[in-house]
C-alpha cells in the first residue's frame, strides 16, 4: 500500500477531517484514510495545533529558555508545537494549514525578548501564573486579513525554499449563527464579515502563490450550516467527511494520489 505523509498544521478543523471526528465521546469519523485505503494509499498524517501565522514563519524550533523553564499548566497547544519548526524541516508530501488560528487567535508578546507566545485559557491560570504574564508579555491585537495574508505569503514561501510538495489552505464558514443584520451602519465588524474578508484575502494569496484552496465555507454552503457545522470552528461528522472528500479531490488534481510525487 503506497504512503501518503501529510502534515496538517492547524486545529480541530484539520484534526476532525483528516484524523478522526467524535461526537459525544462516539467516534463518527475516521479519517482521511477512510477515502484512501480503498485506492490503496494510506495517510500517515502528522498534526499540531497552531497559533498564528506570524508565529508559524518565525518558528525554529527552539523553546525560548526562560519559558520553558516556566510551569505552565497542560495545554492543547504546548510550547513544543508553538514554537515547532518541523513544518518546514520534515520530507512531506502535502502540507495543510488553515485560516481558523489567524482569524481567532490572539497572542501575547514577551515585553522584553520580542517573541510571540499562546497563553491558552490564561483565564484559569492560577493567579501567580497570571501575574506572571502580565509583568512579562503584552496583548497583541487580532490580525487584520491583510496581515494575515502577508504572515500566510511569508510561510508559503519558507515552505517552497524547502520542498515543491503541495500547500492546501482551508477556509472558514461564514454561516454564523444569530447574525441576522441587514444595516451595518455604526457596527464593528462582525465575526461572519470578518470570516468573509480572510476567505477572499485567500483567495488573491492562491493567485499570487499557486498555493490550492480547501473551500470548507463553500461546501458548506453547498449542503448547509445546519447538518454540516456546529459553529464555525466545528464541524459535524458528515461535514467533516465531505471536507476530506474535497482533501482528495485536490490532492489527485495535483497528482499526489499516483504513481508520481506530488509538486
Amino acid at each position: 500500500m503506497r504512503r501518503l505523509r501529510l502534515f496538517a498544521k492547524g486545529n480541530l478543523d484539520l484534526r476532525d477531517t483528516l484524523v478522526a471526528c467524535r461526537e459525544d465521546g462516539v467516534l463518527r469519523w475516521n479519517g482521511i484514510n477512510q477515502l484512501l485505503r480503498p485506492r490503496g494509499i494510506s495517510a500517515h498524517v502528522r498534526h499540531e495545533t497552531a497559533t498564528r501565522s506570524d508565529a508559524l514563519r518565525a518558528a525554529d524550533g527552539a523553546v525560548p529558555a526562560a519559558l520553558a523553564a516556566v510551569d505552565l499548566p497542560p495545554s492543547a497547544y504546548p510550547l513544543s508545537s508553538q514554537f515547532s519548526a518541523a513544518l518546514f524541516d520534515a520530507a512531506h508530501d502535502a502540507v495543510i494549514l488553515s485560516l481558523q488560528p489567524d482569524l481567532m487567535t490572539v497572542l501575547a508578546r514577551h515585553r522584553a525578548d520580542g517573541y510571540l507566545f499562546y497563553p491558552d485559557g490564561y483565564e484559569r491560570w492560577p493567579a501567580e501564573r497570571r501575574r506572571w504574564l502580565a509583568e512579562h508579555f503584552i496583548a497583541e491585537d487580532p490580525l487584520s486579513a491583510e496581515q494575515a495574508m502577508w504572515h500566510l505569503a511569508a510561510v508559503v514561501a519558507r515552505l517552497r525554499r524547502m520542498s515543491a510538495a503541495p500547500i492546501l489552505v482551508y477556509t472558514v464558514p461564514a454561516a454564523v449563527a444569530g447574525e441576522w443584520i441587514h444595516d451595518h451602519s455604526g457596527l464593528a465588524e462582525t465575526l461572519a464579515t470578518r470570516i468573509r474578508r480572510f476567505n477572499l484575502g485567500l483567495i488573491d494569496l492562491s493567485r499570487d502563490t499557486g498555493l490550492s484552496i480547501v473551500d470548507v465555507d463553500a461546501i458548506v454552503a453547498r449542503e448547509g450550516a445546519g447538518r454540516m457545522t456546529l459553529d464555525p470552528l466545528h464541524l459535524t461528522a458528515e461535514g467533516c467527511r465531505l471536507v476530506a472528500e474535497e482533501v482528495v479531490r485536490v490532492l489527485d488534481d495535483l497528482g499526489c494520489l499516483g504513481d508520481a510525487a506530488c509538486g
